[in-house]
Formats: structure tokens, sequence, C-alpha cells
């Protein structure tokens, strides 16, 4: 049973820890009685090749303290781990799923970058996504729940796996050094920065990065949004713009993804997942970590920018893009057509 303790045991309920307003698609249910759900669970895990539609309508519609609760419910009734008897019950990417929703949105992004840092070789891409889309106080927890997981310090662990300035501008972001948004507009700071951004890169020959990595890691969102405005006035080139012409490979994506989360966190997402189904067969990684990551946090958000943007809903794009049990799990996180 160590996995449920492992897993659930956590008493992390600071999710995100975000200020931002959430809007999530997976919200508690009401009338929730664990103990009627792992019954259930637990027959549809023994009935003969595995109901696996019941686990997907229960464990895609309870939040994750209800989800917690069916675990405990289900280890008193059946004696046995629930996260074991998914496991050996489901194969393949609804596994990936059903077992992914058995973590808090902190736990699951723990995991997602200890698995993208693990062995030879490193999942950058997966790495950029989390580092430089949570909030400090996202990262904050995510590195919290990581040291009590893995006895080991994600900073310790991002430095020992990452180079050059890309390391040290995801160093930077993972030290969660960002000043909290100020309710006093500072002009002649924003001025600066947005001066001093320009100087250390398009004015100059070659990049001052560690400029670029202070400001950016350093300074809040609301000030970073008013200084990327105030920088047109100085460049012929809006930010997104100066960073691809500045740096390339991975401090490149990793700069991008900051900016285009400090200006629209729920529009960088839907662009995620537009990507990731574009071609023939999905990414089904990217897929499942936005849909997992996002479910408790901004989905709903996340799928009207999809709509604005693609002329599509999210919803019939996945319905396209995937088949079988992994389908209609990810259609039931999505929570619904627009």
């Amino acid at each position: 049973m160590a996995l449920v303790s492992e897993f659930l045991g956590q008493l992390t309920l600071n999710f995100g820890g975000s200020s931002e307003p959430t809007s999530p698609t997976v919200v508690p249910v009401a009338d929730f009685d664990a103990d009627k759900d792992a019954a259930r669970i637990e027959t549809a895990i023994k009935t003969k090749g595995v109901d696996e539609q019941t686990i997907i309508d229960i464990l895609t519609k309870r939040s994750y303290l209800q989800r917690r609760d069916i675990a405990f419910a289900y280890e008193r009734r059946a004696k046995k781990d629930m996260i074991t008897a998914l496991k050996g019950a489901l194969s393949g990417s609804l596994e990936t799923v059903i077992l992914g929703l058995m973590k808090s949105t902190s736990q699951y992004d723990a995991s997602e970058l200890k698995a993208s840092m693990k062995g030879l070789g490193t999942d950058e891409e997966s790495l950029i996504e989390i580092v430089c889309s949570r909030s400090s106080e996202e990262l904050a927890e995510i590195k919290k729940v990581y040291k009590e997981f893995y006895k080991k310090d994600l900073e310790k662990d991002v430095a020992g796996d990452t180079s050059g300035n890309f390391g040290k501008l995801l160093l930077a972001l993972v030290k969660t050094i960002r000043e909290p948004p100020s309710s006093v507009v500072d002009y002649e700071k924003i001025d600066q920065d947005a001066r001093a951004l320009y100087e250390a890169g398009v004015k100059r020959k070659g990049t001052d990065v560690a400029t670029w990595i202070s400001i950016m890691s350093e300074r809040s969102v609301p000030h970073l949004q008013k200084v990327f405005e105030r920088y047109k006035s100085y460049s012929p080139y809006d930010m997104q713009e100066s960073i691809r012409k500045e740096v390339k490979g991975d401090l490149e994506k990793s700069f991008l993804t900051l900016v285009q989360c400090f200006e629209n966190k729920q529009l960088y997402f839907a662009n995620r997942l537009q990507d990731a189904m574009k071609s023939k067969g999905a990414k089904e990684k990217v897929l499942t970590r936005i849909m997992l990551s996002r479910c408790e946090v901004d989905l709903m958000k996340i799928r009207a920018e999809f709509k604005k943007q693609y002329s599509k809903s999210l919803y019939q794009t996945i319905a396209e893009h995937t088949k079988g049990d992994y389908q209609r799990a990810l259609l039931s996180l999505c929570g619904g057509d627009d």
C-alpha cells in the first residue's frame, strides 16, 4: 500500500498556489460518496475484460481531493492499494491518464519534471513547458512536493541536467525570486527595464543574456506586461520577435514560452494543444500532460482561447485526433464542447 501513501498521503491542498482566478473543467461533484465510487471501481476492475468506461466516468469527474478519498475508501474495502489495482487493470494511454489523475496538480508537475530529467538525455520540451509556464507560487509548491517524493532538490537536479544560459534561466525561475504584483505602477522602472532589454539585445552586437534572465525571472508578471508594451517604443521589433532574432535553441524556446505566458498563458496552452494535434497521430505526451495539469486550473479558459484562435472547439479537435478509451478520458476532462 506504499503507493497510496506516496501519492495520496501528501496533504497538498494548495494545487497551484496561484493568485490567478481558476477556471477548471474538473470540479468537485455534488452528493459525493467515496464508498459508493470505490465499490463501483472495484467492480469495474474485477469485471472480465475490465470496465474502463466506469473508471473513466468516475475518476475524470471528481476533484483530486475526491479521487484521494475514493482511493482511501477502496483500500479500506478491498484491502488493496487502488493505484496498484488500476495499474494492473489498465494499460497504454488510458493507464497514463488515470494514474496521472491520482496525483494533485503539483504532484503531477513534479513527477513530469522528474521524468524529463531521468536517465540519459533530457526532455527539454517538457522541462521548458513546466518551468516557464508555472507561477512562482506553483513552482514553490512543486519544489516542496519534489523534495517529499524524490528526496532531492529540484534546483540541484535542474542545475545538473542543463547547462549554459538555458540552465541559468531555468535555475533562476526555479529559485522563485519573482517579485509579487504591486498595486503601485512604477513607470520609471518599467521604462528602465524596457530600455535595458533593448540595450542588452537588439541594440548591441551579441546578446547580454544575463540582463534578460534577471529582468524576466525577477519582475512581477503585471510589471513585465507593461515592460513589453513599453519595449516597442525602443525596439523596431516586439519582445517575441527580438527573442527570435537574438537567441536560438532551448534558450529561445524558454524565453518565448515565458513571454507568451506573461502575455496570455491560456493562449500559450491552446497553441501547444493545437501543435500537439496538428500532425497525423497526436503527440500524446504533450496532449496528456496539458489536459492533466490544467483540468483543475484553467482548462475552461484554454478551451475558450482555442475556439477563438482556431474556429474549432478543443473537444472536436481531440475527438478527431485520438481514439478509444484514451479519447473518452480526454473528452471527459475537456468538460464539454464549445
